[in-house]
């Protein structure tokens, strides 16, 4: 397994081995001692599964109290993930690392506790897969707005003249109104 360096080091990009021959592939898609060996400690409580066509967008969500930690990866399909770092005592408070997670590449992505996490289906349909920190909690849930021009993301619409977003995306705020963790 090989982790790829991002521009927020919170944020880790795991390229795992991958054996392959004529019958298909085998990898790993977790392993405890990724993260021991760098002295984070995790416990998954909760997997989910979503399913999204091509141009929708979900996010940039995050749990204002039980915040979640994310180990996301993609299984059918392509997006484009993002996370925000909204840890007022960080160094890299309000900036993104944005990755590709696909099934052909098969990476998978550590987005930590304390920050907004979102993605934007690229291919006609993808299979998204996460394992959470916490359990979600609705009333707890907030969300960053996608295109807050303050957070510069630039997302790769291609020919996505406008992303699909749910209502509480579409009503979500800006970072200046956002609540943040400290």
């Amino acid at each position: 397994m090989e982790v790829i360096a991002t521009a927020i080091p919170d944020l880790l990009l795991f390229k795992p081995k991958v054996f392959g021959d004529e019958r298909g592939f085998f990898l790993e898609t977790f392993r405890e001692s990724w993260f021991s060996e760098r002295d984070i400690p995790v416990k998954f409580v909760q997997d989910n599964h979503s399913s999204s066509s091509r141009g929708v967008l979900r996010g940039l969500h995050y749990q204002i109290h039980n915040p979640q930690g994310k180990l996301v990866r993609v299984t059918a399909g392509e997006v484009y993930d993002v996370a925000v770092d909204l840890r007022k005592s960080s160094p890299t408070f309000g900036k993104s690392v944005g990755v590709y997670l696909s099934a052909e590449n098969k990476h998978i992505f550590w987005v930590p506790p304390g920050f907004a996490h979102g993605f934007l289906v690229l291919s006609e349909r993808a299979e998204f897969n996460y394992k959470c920190t916490e359990y979600y909690a609705p009333e707890h849930e907030r969300s960053l707005l996608w295109n807050d021009p303050a957070l510069k993301i630039e997302w790769p619409m291609g020919d996505i003249n406008q992303p699909t977003l749910s209502a509480k995306d579409q009503n979500a705020l800006p970072l200046t109104q956002a609540e943040i963790f400290e």
